[in-house]
């Protein structure tokens, strides 16, 4: 289980139509102690956000329903089947761009989904998107043993749309990563490395040349 993942949640600040403050890395390691597994983990976090976004998203069973802008609405269904179960929980809300962040899982393997709910474009990245300052960037960091893609990636947020502009391999094995933006143009990056006990923190500007561009998609 991505851990780190779940225990990072960027800040958020809700328009009228749903107030909330955000879940602390302890409120929800306090809340999934005891979680059976990664879904329900999400769920639980779900069950907390649910109540601060009345008019965004809803709960019915195995349906999950966000209220799209100005009319309309989009369903995600849990579900159990002969090659594994898949499940979708809330996440977080970034009111300044209006876009649902949905934790998914597929088996055992986790991503997150980021819903914008003006057109309904659905964009699913490796690891939990942390919004930058401006709403023009969010960046993931998505490393581990295994079914990882071990790089950090800027994406872009323009025309209600999203897209991987950049990212940038470390030299060697990281672990534990998480990311905070120092500025609008640039991140903060702590990070573990094998043998040693304490991590480490890098910082990086966006206008560093050592990114590489991203592929079209």
């Amino acid at each position: 289980m991505r851990w780190r993942t779940w225990c990072a949640l960027a800040a958020l600040t809700l328009p009228a139509t749903g107030r909330a403050t955000p879940l602390s890395a302890g409120e929800i390691a306090a809340l999934c102690t005891n979680a059976d597994d990664q879904a329900h983990c999400g769920r639980l976090v779900e069950a907390r956000q649910l109540r601060r976004l009345p008019k965004i998203v809803e709960r019915e069973g195995d349906e999950l329903r966000v209220w799209l802008e100005p009319v309309g609405s989009t369903v995600f269904r849990d579900r159990i089947d002969i090659i594994g179960a898949k499940s979708y929980a809330v996440w977080d809300y970034y009111a300044n761009v209006d876009t649902l962040v949905l934790f998914a899982t597929d088996g055992d393997r986790t991503s997150f989904l980021l819903v914008q709910r003006r057109g309904g474009g659905e964009y699913r990245v490796p690891s939990e998107p942390v919004l930058a300052p401006d709403a023009r960037h969010f960046v993931t960091a998505d490393f581990c043993p295994r079914d990882c893609d071990n790089e950090v990636a800027v994406w872009r947020i323009e025309s209600g749309s999203m897209r991987k502009e950049a990212t940038w391999v470390p030299p060697e094995p990281w672990s534990d990563v998480s990311v905070t933006w120092k500025s609008a143009d640039a991140i903060a990056l702590e990070y573990s490395l094998p043998n040693e006990a304490q991590p480490r923190t890098l910082a990086r500007r966006l206008a560093d040349p050592t990114w590489k561009k991203a592929s079209a998609r």
